[in-house]
């Protein structure tokens, strides 16, 4: 019987580094070793938490990949009870040697053992393969997330207002009169 070279365990304060490494793309912006810090802090908050984990995969001993796994609800909204897999990554010189499935398989093995029903993940929107390939186990789309600053989205909101002198409003009431002058005359 053959081993996988695949091994999973539980992440370790060790692991901030790496775990700062992999998921820097998602991380908030700030230098490494904030970034670092930050790893630290969650690996603590995680293994003094039920139902968090964080699971790293190895590939013949070397860290390949990670993912965070979270009970939550679908959405805030809605109670239904699912395991978030949130960033299932895997460095780039580890992909396609079954590291991602490994990591999904224990995010669906998490779920089984809480009695979990739905899974729910998601990936960068840019990566192409990451998207594929939770597409390729079954995970549908189930909302779009966007993402601006705050400053952006109070500058479109100021833009999209009526003008002083209530453009749209104006425009209504004009609208009325012709429609009123058309039935008078006929």
């Amino acid at each position: 019987m053959s081993r996988s070279p695949v091994q999973l365990r539980c992440a370790q304060d060790d692991d901030a580094p790496f775990l700062a490494e992999l998921w820097c793309d998602i991380l908030r912006r700030a230098d490494p070793l904030e970034q670092t810090e930050d790893m630290r802090r969650l690996i603590k908050q995680v293994l003094a938490s039920p139902e968090d984990r964080i699971v790293v995969a190895e590939y013949d001993g070397q860290r390949a990949g990670a993912i965070f796994l979270r009970l939550g609800t679908l959405t805030p909204l809605n109670f239904e009870p699912v395991v978030q897999a949130v960033s299932p990554h895997v460095l780039a010189q580890f992909r396609r040697h079954g590291v991602g499935r490994a990591l999904m398989e224990a995010a669906v093995s998490y779920a089984e053992e809480l009695g979990i029903a739905h899974l729910a993940s998601g990936s960068i929107s840019t990566s192409r393969d990451g998207n594929r390939f939770l597409a390729r186990l079954g995970l549908g789309s189930q909302v779009i997330l966007r993402v601006a600053t705050t400053h952006a989205v109070r500058a479109k909101l100021v833009a999209q207002r009526p003008s002083a002198r209530g453009g749209r409003q104006l425009d209504r009431v004009l609208a009325s009169r012709r429609v009123l002058r058309r039935e008078r005359a006929t």
